[in-house]
């Protein structure tokens, strides 16, 4: 699974996960003419949620254009919603979850942590596949459910 400092070497822009940002903020990505950012609080406790951050404001400089602040918008709650998804989709690949059927891995925090995400990241991961997919998807020769979260494997 991808670490905090992998993904912190795929940034193509300036980064500084040291930044002061007011309450409640905990990351942002500013695209501007001169340079494009993302910051970082300094105050985000673990590189497990920090990696989480990382990967939305990633998503924002890939998916989102312009300032998409005002989410009253629905063009912007929509360009919320990619930068997200490719978030999820960046640390909780449909891959990754039969990778962790093979593991024998039980429960949703050994998936978290077996993915090296939050419990948070790791459950909105799965509720955004499941309003994507329904109930369930297929990838390669397996069925992965949503709910109750499960992977089977089909026989040719």
């Amino acid at each position: 699974m991808i670490s905090y400092e992998d993904l912190a070497k795929e940034v193509p822009i300036i980064f500084d996960d040291n930044a002061v940002l007011p309450t409640g903020l905990k990351g942002i990505f500013i695209e501007s003419s001169v340079a494009d950012m993302i910051l970082l609080n300094k105050n985000i406790e673990t590189n497990t949620e920090r990696k989480c951050i990382l990967s939305e404001e990633l998503g924002h400089y890939y998916r989102t254009v312009g300032d998409i602040t005002d989410q009253s918008k629905l063009e912007n709650q929509q360009q919320e919603l990619r930068a997200r998804q490719w978030g999820y989709e960046k640390l909780v690949p449909l891959p990754s979850l039969v990778q962790a059927f093979h593991a024998r891995i039980k429960g949703r925090f050994e998936l978290a942590e077996y993915l090296r995400v939050t419990e948070e990241f790791l459950q909105a991961s799965i509720d955004r596949y499941s309003s994507k997919y329904g109930i369930y998807t297929t990838w390669e020769n397996y069925i992965i459910y949503f709910n109750p979260l499960g992977v089977a494997e089909m026989f040719e």
